[in-house]
Formats: C-alpha cells, structure tokens, sequence
C-alpha cells in the first residue's frame, strides 16, 4: 500500500515538473529571442505528457487533456468557452491577481473583476461572488461600432483587439452591456511616489517592472508612453497567448476553489461541455441576444 501510494505521489511530481516545463518555455523564450510569430504560424511546444483518465483526477488535469485534443483541430472548429461555479467562488480575487500579472496590467485596467451581490433580507443575509471576464460573444454589440475595424471575433469565438488599428475612441466600451472592456491611460503605480532607488527605475523614470514587455496576442510590448497599448481599449481574450501554447488561461490555473472551467464547447467529451448542459446553467444578459459564452453555475 505504501508503495503504490509512493508511485501516486512520484507520478503527480512528474506531471508538475511537464506542466512548469511548458510553462516556462511558452513565456520565457519568447522573452528571450525579443520577436514572437503571428498567432497562425505558432508551433506548440512539446506538450506534457498527461496520465491516463482517473475518477478522482484534478479537474485542471482534464481540462489540459481537452485543451491538448482541441488545439489538434482547425481553429475554425473550435469554440472557446468558460464556465464559472458560483457556489464555490469565495471571492478571494486570487483570478484577478493572476490576470494582472499575467497580463502586467496597469491601474485602471482590470480583465476580470469579481462583483459581489447580497442575497435576502436581515438578518437572513448571504453573498455571492461573480467573476466577471469578458462575455466573448457570439453577436459581440462592441465589434459593429468599432469604426476602424480594430476589435473583431475570432473563428474560434474569441473577440480581440488590433492594438495598432485602435484609435482610443471608446466607443466599444460604451456598447459592451457587460462592462467588460476598460481603457489604458498610461497610468503607473508608481506614478507620484519618490522614485530615489536610481537601481529600480528605468530610462522613462517608471519602475522597470512596468516598462517589462507584456505578451498579449503573442506580441511583446514594452510599455511606452504614447506607444500601444496605451491609448487603447483593452479587455480579457481568455489569455489566448497562452490556449494557443498548451496552456490553460491564467485565471483557471489560479483559482483556489476549482470553480472556473474553460474548454472548447464544440468537443462533447469535454468538461465544459458536461457543465453546459446541466439544468443550473445560466448566462448574464442572455435576453440580449449576445450569445456570451461564459456560463455560470448556480
């Protein structure tokens, strides 16, 4: 017994050291040759080798079994979508956290935001936690006013932004019902602080880990004053940079309770596809007609 139990715990260790690889040369190497390829031309990594289906399994270890099988089909043939368990977020924030850091997002801009609802009438009182990413929906209201065709949806359903084509008009912002799209003002968080540690700051007089480039659609981009992303509209693309390495989306991985799910929707084996179908299924502002593909279960 003590034995197989040795096995279990060797060949969970293993699956970790697969899964840190991958991540660390999706993020890294980039960094390092300074250039990253166009989202067609990407080469997937060598992606972990993951062990056969166990009853019990960790869902991250499924969904990464999913994420493998989705990204061997054309991409027109997938559907992207998350599903989201409000019974078991706890409102820690943790997915927030994780976004800004993946993303190095900076004040003012936040992809993922939990808004917080009480439920009843005192004394007989709850709350819930609802983590809001962007909707990515199928009629997206923020693509047809964009008057420079710089925000548009994917084949795979995921609805992005051409840094370099936006314009700063906000007029997506104003037509996303779901308030998911923010803008970039150029702000720092070290923006009116002493700035006497000479070692810690950059050229610009910005603390040098917000001027570090940050890789959304697989481009690197230092952050520059006057220089995209600032002066842009920006808004979660459910870390496309990352689905398209082999990687789950940061907010997944991070979240403490297990209680967010993503997977291609078009895949009936997949997880998402189980929890869609459950009759406690339901989507914010569906009388809308956006067909979002966040789901939540309730």
């Amino acid at each position: 017994m003590a034995e197989s139990s040795e096995k279990v715990a060797l060949g969970r260790r293993d699956l970790l050291v697969k899964l840190a690889s991958a991540v660390f040369a999706g993020l890294v190497a980039p960094a390092i040759a300074g250039e990253s390829a166009p989202a067609e031309a990407v080469t997937l990594p060598e992606l972990p080798q993951l062990p056969p289906p166990q009853p019990d399994e960790d869902p991250l270890v499924r969904m990464m079994r999913d994420l493998q099988r989705a990204l061997q089909k054309p991409v027109e043939q997938r559907r992207w979508a998350m599903v989201i368990d409000l019974r078991k977020c706890v409102g820690c924030h943790a997915c927030t956290i994780s976004c800004v850091v993946e993303n190095k997002l900076p004040p003012g801009v936040v992809y993922r935001p939990v808004l917080e609802e009480e439920i009843g009438t005192y004394p007989h009182v709850t709350r819930r936690f609802i983590p809001r990413p962007c909707m990515q929906c199928d009629r997206p209201p923020c693509v047809p006013v964009c008057p420079v065709n710089a925000t548009w949806k994917r084949p795979d359903g995921i609805v992005v932004i051409d840094y370099d084509q936006c314009i700063g008009c906000r007029y997506c912002i104003t037509a996303c019902p779901y308030g998911a799209r923010t803008f970039d003002f150029g702000d720092r968080y070290t923006d009116g602080t002493p700035r006497a540690q000479a070692f810690l700051v950059g050229e610009e007089g910005a603390a040098v880990h917000e001027t570090i480039p940050m890789f959304e659609y697989d481009q690197p981009r230092p952050r520059h004053d006057g220089a995209s992303p600032v002066g842009n509209t920006r808004k979660c693309h459910f870390c496309l940079h990352r689905i398209e390495r082999g990687l789950l989306p940061e907010c997944v991985v991070t979240c403490i309770g297990r209680a967010t799910f993503f997977g291609d929707a078009n895949d009936p084996e997949s997880l998402v596809s189980e929890l869609i179908a459950r009759p406690n299924v339901m989507r914010l502002k569906e009388e809308l007609g956006t067909d979002p593909k966040v789901y939540y279960l309730l």
